[in-house]
């Protein structure tokens, strides 16, 4: 048996639940990137903020793979994240004086090239680091209709080549709470089957991985805490125990706020079930208990694990073709005619042309007022966006019928921007490949190469059973006792993308507010909400202990970011727009 009751599936027979741990105290391990792009001057900020172990960093996500793929056919030696190397140019020094190791994602296509910058860097600053990385992600290969194929590896690389001694450690595509569970096993000497501890560590991993997220940026309640401790939110930090429990914090007297809510909207971003699988673990989040410790501080434990499941996520990035969007802008008296009358038009001249894009969409957003104070309030967009494989197709057939319109069309004719020649886009799907056929790898910095062995123990992965519901919220017999009113007066949410699909989590502050939202906010109460979701198949995950309901809505984002199918091509305002929506809520509630 694992320390998490869960029994080997191969038949093998497991290890220890744990080795004898080196280093009994808390690691104290922080983040100071959420994306390739992230605030530049956070790896200072953490360095110098406070004490540290670890300091990690996340730099890659679905849509930056295609991006560092397009780098890379520019120039084979790139295709990792150049921000990482200019922030350790001005940090390298801090780390090294103050005992900080480094691990970061930061080496996307190519690991090896940026440990070697890495060296490079160090070389020339005259600062001793031991720089070692991890690869074996890249399956690109085996796919050769894909710009970029990568597989989701665990933590086990980095910890190896933390425990023969690297300083930095930079990877490819890991998961995100690999970053925190590649150190917390090198540092408490973990096993590969302590599912108890891995997962605990999981759960904090996720927390931190979008950095100030878990610091009160993004968050729906923002307007309950002062604006100026919101307007430069520390990076978040968790202090992790040896038996998985942990405490997220930030370091002291930095900006923005880490309680209840921050922790719970971003333990809920962009994931699915109660079981939240890996390649190290599947966490169980319905286990998850979250207490407010102290100020800015919130204790995490209860997190139970089980076997990761038996095969890895493989993310494969290949181009679409090319879009190309144009905007018309419609001002003042008969909006929707208007707006009819250009779409006629052009659709008339796409037909006419020798090649009709093969994808054409429209949508008139409403963005204006009656009898408006400036022009551009009194204005409504009217946007098409076109596909096709061929770039003259979206390019010059989009722009020549959409110029030609200029002075023959509705009164105030005019675009914010004309149509250019068509960029091209990306699609994104997974797919999913054996532990064993992948080879991870960690290499020191000596060049000396460790295998890491795949998942000895698996457990396929199944839905849990439906956790029971609270009891509702008994209704009164007096008439008035609810009221129409905004959804998210009552509950937060917080949503993101998993490749085409979206998930909105929502979660209530009070038991009483739970009892309602439970019963009231139904996959059908969803889809009335939002009618973009109406025709797609939406599933709701319930997980009690944090009064959350997590929703996941298939296809909404089509084939992933890269290919813009939506507005917000990244669902990262539909819990907000959820929020906003009206429905009949209890008055005791409000």
């Amino acid at each position: 048996m694992t320390d998490s009751g869960v029994s080997s599936t191969t038949g093998s027979t497991p290890a220890p639940a744990t080795r004898p741990h080196p280093h009994p105290h808390p690691l104290r391990i922080g983040n100071a990137s959420g994306f390739y792009g992230d605030r530049f001057d956070a790896m200072r900020e953490m360095l110098t903020g406070g004490p540290l172990d670890v300091l990690t960093g996340d730099y890659l996500a679905e849509l930056t793979m295609l991006i560092l793929g397009r780098d890379r056919l520019k120039n084979p030696g790139g295709g990792y994240a150049r921000t990482f190397l200019r922030q350790l140019e001005e940090c390298l020094g801090l780390a090294h004086e103050k005992g900080v190791r480094i691990v970061a994602n930061a080496g996307g296509l190519n690991p090896a090239g940026l440990a070697d910058a890495v060296r490079e860097l160090a070389q020339r600053l005259g600062i001793p680091a031991r720089v070692a990385h991890v690869e074996g992600d890249d399956l690109t290969a085996y796919h050769p209709k894909s710009l970029a194929a990568h597989a989701y590896l665990g933590g086990e690389g980095i910890a190896t080549c933390l425990r023969e001694g690297a300083d930095i450690v930079v990877t490819g595509r890991v998961t995100d709470a690999a970053l925190v569970t590649g150190p917390a096993a090198a540092h408490f000497g973990w096993a590969p089957d302590a599912y108890d501890r891995l997962a605990g560590a999981v759960v904090a991993g996720h927390v931190l991985e979008c950095g100030t997220q878990a610091t009160g940026g993004n968050y729906a309640f923002f307007a309950e805490h002062d604006p100026d401790r919101l307007h430069h939110p520390g990076f978040p930090v968790a202090e992790l125990h040896e038996d998985g429990t942990s405490v997220i914090t930030k370091h002291d007297g930095t900006g923005g706020v880490v309680d209840l809510g921050t922790v719970t909207a971003q333990l809920l971003y962009e994931t699915s079930g109660a079981r939240y699988a890996g390649p190290d673990v599947t966490a169980r989040l319905d286990s998850v208990r979250l207490t407010q410790e102290g100020p800015d501080r919130v204790r995490i434990d209860g997190v139970r694990g089980e076997a990761p499941p038996p095969t890895l996520k493989v993310g494969l990035n290949r181009l679409g073709g090319f879009r190309n969007e144009v905007v018309f802008v419609l001002t003042g008296l008969d909006i929707e005619k208007k707006a009819a009358l250009v779409r006629a038009q052009l659709e008339t001249a796409l037909m006419a042309a020798k090649s009709r894009p093969a994808d054409v969409r429209w949508e008139l957003a409403r963005t204006d007022h009656p009898d408006a104070p400036t022009e551009e309030t009194a204005s409504a967009l009217l946007r098409l966006v076109v596909r096709d494989t061929d770039q003259d197709t979206v390019g010059r057939t989009l722009s020549g019928a959409a110029v030609e319109l200029a002075l023959g069309s509705y009164p105030g004719f005019h675009v914010l921007a004309p149509p250019g020649k068509g960029a091209p886009y990306g699609v994104f799907e997974d797919v999913y490949v054996p532990h064993g056929d992948v080879g991870h790898m960690a290499v020191l910095h000596d060049g000396h190469r460790i295998h890491v062995m795949p998942a000895q123990d698996t457990r396929v992965l199944e839905p849990p059973a439906e956790p029971p519901l609270p009891e509702p919220l008994p209704e009164s017999p007096t008439p008035g006792t609810t009221r129409r009113a905004p959804l998210g007066l009552v509950a937060g949410a917080r949503s993101g993308d998993k490749g085409g699909n979206a998930n909105v989590g929502v979660w209530a502050r009070t038991d009483d507010a739970w009892r309602w939202l439970a019963h009231t906010l139904t996959t059908d109460r969803f889809r009335e909400l939002l009618p973009e979701t109406a025709d797609l198949n939406v599933v709701r995950h319930v997980l009690p202990n944090l009064r959350a309901l997590n929703f996941v809505v298939e296809g909404i984002l089509g084939e992933g970011v890269a290919a813009q199918h939506r507005f917000d091509p990244q669902a990262k305002a539909l819990g907000e727009w959820l929020r906003s929506r009206h429905l009949d809520i209890p008055e005791v509630l409000l």
